[in-house]
């Protein structure tokens, strides 16, 4: 039955499921062409403190984060300084309750892409505005990506791991920033994420049963 209901609303359990296979088509587009690439949803930055809700690494680091209908923009201001201190890309999938307030909220950087539910009760995505080129990351927070093992597994390969080796995890980050060139790092990150156990896409996607 066709849904005439003028009153629409995105939940962020039914945005997640359009976007999931929206990244997941992306996934196949980038593998096809010969890059190694994977999904991470609820990506931990800051240590785990603050979560992404989507991101897709293929060498460069986009992520996506909802916010629907029913949500609010209260934590949007905290996580857009989060986010953009890790991400080359991002892109904000917002209801069309926030769309107005959310352009005001984000960096004209910031892609937006606009969720909404047709008459068939399905959600669409819909490009609003491109993402592009993050200019203000923080080498130390891109780092800070990496588990303290990976961390020292780099500067292994470097043989600059010793003096860091039984410090705090900060120092070892630190290292990595000093230690390689910003390009360099975030060639070691993009590769240690899509080699990591246990956080491939065709697990997470499993999980949610795609």
């Amino acid at each position: 039955m066709i849904k005439t209901n003028n009153n629409l609303s995105t939940s962020d359990k039914t945005i997640r499921e359009s976007l999931r296979k929206f990244l997941k088509n992306e996934l196949t587009t980038y593998r096809k062409k010969g890059h190694k690439s994977e999904i991470f949803e609820e990506l931990g930055v800051k240590h785990g403190s603050a979560r992404i809700d989507f991101a897709i690494v293929n060498g460069v680091m986009c992520g996506y984060e909802i916010k629907s209908d029913r949500d609010t923009l209260e934590r949007l201001p905290e996580q857009v300084k989060e986010f953009s201190e890790v991400f080359d890309k991002l892109t904000l999938v917002v209801g069309k309750r926030y769309l107005y307030q959310a352009i005001y909220e984000i960096p004209d950087w910031w892609g937006i892409m606009l969720a909404k539910e047709n008459t068939r009760g399905k959600i669409i995505l819909q490009t609003i505005r491109e993402p592009r080129k993050n200019t203000v990351q923080k080498e130390i927070s891109v780092a800070r990506l990496l588990w303290r093992e990976e961390a020292l597994r780099i500067l292994e390969g470097r043989q600059k791991a010793d003096s860091v080796r039984y410090k705090p995890r900060e120092f070892v980050y630190q290292k990595l920033v000093n230690v390689f060139s910003f390009k360099e790092l975030k060639q070691h990150v993009s590769s240690t994420l899509i080699s990591r156990e246990g956080w491939r896409s065709d697990q997470q996607l499993a999980i949610h049963g795609d």
